[in-house]
Formats: structure tokens, C-alpha cells, sequence
């Protein structure tokens, strides 16, 4: 199971180029069953990332372009009256796949963002009244503009929730810049890369990082962390009991990632500020007290 993970992490790591601690925690997040949210300026890498990884873990995918003007119809789908049968037949929207990229969501107008909200928790649509299944292991991985800049529309704290992990990219270092510059066109990279097994492999991964145990000693240390969020000097609103189990799925993907056959506060400590800044208002500074949280909290 490593050597197929590492093997994700290489193909990734060949196109998106000096960002590897970002594409192991971005693997992790998919491993682990959970929504990924990429969070930067445009023109860094967001989308690179995203379908990059659509293509290695060999998903059916599909890309929404989030505007100003998106409807939910847009991304569910919608019932057209067809005159042959005489009803209303429904006409799937781009939500049923396997692996959903919602290209700059923070663009869509709340009511559309909203609609995203019953997929990504509870991998079904509901739709002229009827409840309609997704994909086994449907994913979300999407990618949003800082909120400062033009056009945006803030997520909701709930939204948010919904995504295991966020991630920043930023600026590359002056090397791999210039290895994009002088480079090959990323996109043609990208299709050369072989396709991976399928949502079948993908659950075989799934399967083993969640039978990666966790001793009661991390148990504590996690509470322990979860605690320290909650302390009213440091945040404004802690960190939910959800959010301490999604702690622990990432964590256990982060094991299975090592090579190791249990879960560390190793593993904890590297997933801790991907899955807890964008649930305390993420940003620079608190990623700045998260990471002197963890120095404090004893193992």
C-alpha cells in the first residue's frame, strides 16, 4: 500500500514541482475520504493539483467553472418535460461523478455554494423532492481566490466544515520557477501520466488507512489538542468533536503513507494545521498559533 501511495505522490510531485509536502497531505485527504479545498492566488498551481490527482487515482471526473451567474441546477441537475413520454425526465448535472472540481467556488453566489452542502456530507442530491444517490466515494476537490480579491463570496463556517483539508501552494522558489519557465507545458505532462486503478483501488487504500489503529495514549493527545483550540485566549471558537475524527482519518492516511502499521503524534502534527486552520478561520496568523499550540500541548 506504500509503494502505490509514493508512487501517487511521485506522479503528482512530476507536474506540480516543488510542492511535495502539499501533494502528500492532498493525497492523504483522498485517501482518507475526505473534500479537499486549495486555497491561493490564481495561477499557482490550484487546478494543476486537482487534476492531477483525478487522473492518477484514475477517476471519472468532472469540472465546474464556479461564476457569478452558476445556478444550482447547474451543478445537480435539472428536470426537463419530454414530450415523447409525456413527463418530466431529470438530466444528471456534472455532481454525478466520482471526483467533482469545483474551480474557484467562491465565486458562485452562496445559494449555489449551498447546494454543494448535502453532496459533500451526505453523497446524495435531493432534487424535485426525490433523493438521488452519488457516486460511492464521491469527492469534492476544490479550489477558491483569497476573499480579498474582487468577485468573491466568503464560505460559510458550515461549508468549510465539509472539507477535511485546506491547503495553500504560494509562490515556487526561484529553481522551480524556473524549471516551469524553461519546462514542458504541464498539460502535456499530465496526459502522459498513467491512470490509476479506479475508485475500486481507491477504496483498497481507503480500507487500509482505516484499519491503521490508534492507541488510547493518541486518543488523549488528540483531546488534548481539541481542548487547547477551545481556550477562548487563543480562538474565538474551538475545534468540534467532527473535526477531532477527521484529525484522526487523516492522521491514520498520513500513517499509511510512512509505511507505518500504527498512527503517531508524528502523524497528527503533520496533518494538524490542514485540517484545523480553515475551521478557526484559517490564515497566516493562525497557522502561526497552531503551530505553537502543538509546542505546548505535552505528548
Amino acid at each position: 500500500m506504500q509503494t502505490a501511495l509514493v508512487n501517487l505522490v511521485n506522479g503528482v510531485d512530476s507536474v506540480l514541482v516543488g510542492k511535495r509536502a502539499q501533494v502528500e497531505l492532498a493525497v492523504c485527504c483522498l485517501v482518507a475520504g475526505g473534500h479537499l479545498l486549495i486555497e491561493d492566488l490564481p495561477g499557482v498551481g490550484k487546478t494543476t493539483l486537482a487534476h492531477a490527482l483525478a487522473h492518477l487515482f484514475g477517476l471519472q471526473h468532472a469540472r465546474v467553472q464556479f461564476t457569478a451567474d452558476l445556478l444550482p441546477s447547474d451543478v445537480l441537475g435539472v428536470s426537463v418535460y419530454a414530450r415523447d413520454v409525456e413527463r418530466f425526465v431529470f438530466h444528471p448535472g456534472p455532481v454525478f461523478t466520482e471526483l467533482l472540481l469545483a474551480d474557484e467556488i467562491n465565486r458562485a453566489p452562496p445559494k449555489t455554494q449551498s447546494a454543494l452542502l448535502e453532496a459533500m456530507e451526505e453523497r446524495q442530491v435531493s432534487v424535485d423532492g426525490a433523493s438521488r444517490p452519488l457516486a460511492e466515494g464521491f469527492f469534492v476537490i476544490a479550489t477558491q481566490n483569497p476573499i480579498e480579491q474582487r468577485g468573491t463570496y466568503p464560505l460559510p463556517e458550515s461549508q468549510l466544515d465539509r472539507f477535511l483539508m485546506c491547503l495553500s501552494l504560494g509562490y515556487p522558489d526561484a529553481a522551480t520557477e524556473r524549471e516551469l519557465l524553461l519546462g514542458e507545458d504541464r498539460r502535456a505532462l499530465l496526459a502522459r501520466l498513467p491512470r490509476g486503478a479506479g475508485a475500486a483501488g481507491l477504496r483498497e487504500l481507503q480500507a487500509a488507512a482505516a484499519a491503521v489503529p490508534v492507541a488510547p495514549a493518541l486518543a488523549d493527545y488528540v483531546q488534548r489538542l481539541l481542548a487547547a483550540t477551545r481556550d477562548a485566549r487563543r480562538f474565538a471558537q474551538g475545534l468540534s468533536p467532527r473535526a477531532g475524527l477527521a484529525l484522526l482519518r487523516a492522521a491514520r492516511a498520513h500513517a499509511l503513507l510512512r509505511g507505518r502499521d500504527y498512527c503517531s503524534p508524528q502523524d497528527v502534527q503533520a496533518v494538524f494545521a490542514a485540517v484545523a486552520a480553515h475551521r478557526l478561520h484559517g490564515g497566516a496568523a493562525v497557522h502561526a498559533q497552531l503551530d505553537a499550540l502543538l509546542r505546548d500541548v505535552e505528548l
